[in-house]
């Protein structure tokens, strides 16, 4: 944003509808919201603070701020990587380029894998494992949840592992979700631990498709949690297999998918034999979005 037209901007709400034409001419599809955001943000206000300083002077302080933030987003730098936030089931949860930013159609995996927990162990505390973790989003807010499971989950990233701690901590349930380093259940494997539920949203886009994706996911987002091999299933394939490995298969398999690939993880579900029970759930758009194994009751 060049300096002449920022220094017009007098008022937070001059300022904020500049920078919404600004990243509009860049391209930038979520321009307003991106623009609000990223102001909240720059002044450190929540959002009915936002509005209700609208017409209030605009910081002389936060020029040189405002200005660097609008040039990343500008250049396709996703909002919750500048901010360093995203919320998820209505929890905050710190994000980095370390870790796949939280989607919210993976709140209603969430939600379907304590929906059926419930139901299979009504004041019970089965075990849950979450593979490959990213930010925690899935195990702390499960934990969140239901306060008497006993909740673990793996990442080979070691930052990924360090962020996912410190949103567990920032949740207020740093001391009730386990985590381990490690590739998919190896740990599990390692350590002879029984899983009753195994939830997972695993890298799924096709290694041909990676090139594709849109920009601010190509270039920002880690590829490691992105990238599900020829056919993307690589992933779903080594999991399931792994679940042998164990002293026994999980009561529960969860899994996200991409789309398109529901049909196919339901299929090497049904193969495994560990499972009576496969439902396919869609997501809000309708997608088939994500595969749910368990026992018939």
């Amino acid at each position: 944003m060049n300096d002449t037209q920022f220094a017009a901007a007098t008022t937070i709400r001059e300022a904020c509808l500049q920078a919404s034409s600004f990243l509009l001419e860049q391209g930038v599809q979520d321009h307003n919201s991106a623009a609000e955001w990223l102001l909240q943000h720059v002044l450190g206000v929540s959002r009915s603070e936002f509005f209700m300083c609208w017409n209030k002077p605009f910081p002389e302080e936060c020029r040189d701020r405002w200005s660097e933030v609008l040039t990343r987003r500008a250049k396709g730098e996703p909002v919750q990587y500048i901010t360093g936030e995203q919320e998820f089931y209505g929890l905050p949860f710190r994000v980095t380029p370390a870790v796949l930013i939280p989607r919210p159609e993976t709140e209603l995996l969430v939600e379907r894998i304590v929906a059926v927990g419930r139901r299979l162990w009504p004041g019970g505390r089965p075990l849950v494992a979450d593979i490959g973790c990213g930010s925690g989003a899935i195990p702390v807010t499960i934990a969140v949840q239901c306060p008497t499971w006993d909740v673990t989950a793996t990442d080979i990233s070691a930052d990924a592992v360090k962020v996912a701690r410190s949103n567990a901590a920032a949740n207020g349930v740093g001391d009730r979700v386990r985590f381990y380093g490690g590739d998919l259940l190896e740990p599990y494997i390692r350590e002879r631990i029984t899983i009753d539920i195994l939830v997972s949203n695993p890298p799924y886009i096709e290694s041909g498709d990676m090139p594709h994706l849109q920009p601010e996911v190509r270039e920002h987002e880690p590829h490691l949690a992105l990238d599900g091999g020829p056919d993307g299933l690589r992933f779903y394939r080594r999991i399931v297999e792994q679940t042998g490995k164990l002293p026994s298969r999980p009561a529960v398999i969860g899994f996200e998918v991409g789309s398109g690939q529901a049909r196919q993880v339901a299929e090497l579900i049904r193969e495994s034999g560990g499972w009576e029970r496969i439902e396919i759930v869609n997501d809000l758009a309708g997608i088939e979005r994500h595969v749910i194994g368990s026992p018939k009751i």
